[in-house]
């Protein structure tokens, strides 16, 4: 079994595709499928249901498939290793950030980490925290900015970087226009505007419904939370956002508070579980310190 056999395996497993994974990998097609077939036969089981038009993995590959990403992170983390010694943080590290985390100054953070370690490059993605979650659980993010519903996720350490109030906000001929605090039935009874299920502001939300016993009848939902301030602004319904952008977004809409005072929290995310390497470890405890 040979390193890059590994990585064409990872590469073909995430792409569902040879081609796009030889593309990936700076190499030609017909190379990639023959190191894959080289490591089924040493292997003795497919990897690689090639019957449909996608590439699907097979039990064995799936199986397989953490073993392989952590072989792979194993053998860079050595590499890093060695660097740091020689005086110098190299690497690649993978990082996720849910879209609404607006009040982290991320860009900033960035550009200082990459002017202070200009040898480690940073792959930088959005997704839901619930898809980040388990991204950081299968090793493929190193570390991430996630919102909190229900405490710290198994396999997860976090560290809390925001934590404020949420509240609705509507327009100035909304029926709550001239209302400082509005109940959870209220809101029930209303059309509303919020973030996607899977989002942890959300979680927090549906957690409070479900704790008086009300359903909310969800009718716009967006992922962005300026977008969800500008249905709110066009009368199309009660956005429910963090109240930071409920005061960027003032001379447009009005604030209400929500009874129960619910609070949202971001938090920076790595797994509780097996060594990160280097370049990891350097973006983890700069982003520990700065944020």
């Amino acid at each position: 079994m040979e390193l890059h056999q590994l990585e064409y395996f990872v590469a073909v497993a995430e792409e569902a595709n040879f081609t796009r994974a030889a593309a990936r990998m700076h190499v030609a097609q017909p190379g990639v499928s023959a190191q894959i077939r080289r490591l089924e036969r040493e292997l003795g089981q497919p990897l690689f249901d090639r019957s449909g038009r996608s590439v699907r993995l097979t039990g064995v590959g799936a199986a397989a498939l953490p073993h392989a990403r952590a072989a792979l992170a194993a053998v860079a983390a050595v590499r890093e290793t060695v660097a740091e010694h020689e005086g110098l943080v190299r690497g690649q590290v993978a990082m996720g950030m849910v879209t609404s985390a607006g009040p982290v100054a991320l860009p900033d953070f960035l550009a200082e980490f990459a002017e202070r370690y200009p040898g480690v490059e940073i792959t930088l993605g959005e997704a839901n925290s619930d898809v980040m979650v388990e991204a950081l659980r299968e090793g493929r993010l190193d570390v991430a900015v996630i919102g909190l519903a229900d405490g710290v996720p198994a396999g997860l350490e976090t560290q809390v970087v925001l934590d404020e109030e949420l509240v609705a906000v509507v327009g100035p001929r909304d029926e709550f226009s001239d209302r400082a605090e509005v109940s959870f039935a209220e809101l029930a009874q209303r059309p509303l505007i919020c973030l996607p299920q899977g989002t942890g502001l959300r979680g927090v939300l549906d957690r409070e419904f479900a704790a008086h016993g009300l359903r909310p009848r969800v009718t716009l939902e967006a992922s962005d939370p300026n977008v969800l301030a500008q249905l709110a602004m066009r009368d199309l319904g009660v956005a429910l956002v963090p109240e930071s952008l409920a005061r960027y977004y003032s001379a447009e809409l009005h604030l209400v508070r929500l009874a129960s005072r619910p609070r949202g929290q971001l938090a920076l995310a790595w797994r509780a579980d097996g060594p990160l390497g280097p370049a990891a470890r350097a973006l983890l405890d700069y982003a520990r310190s700065a944020m």
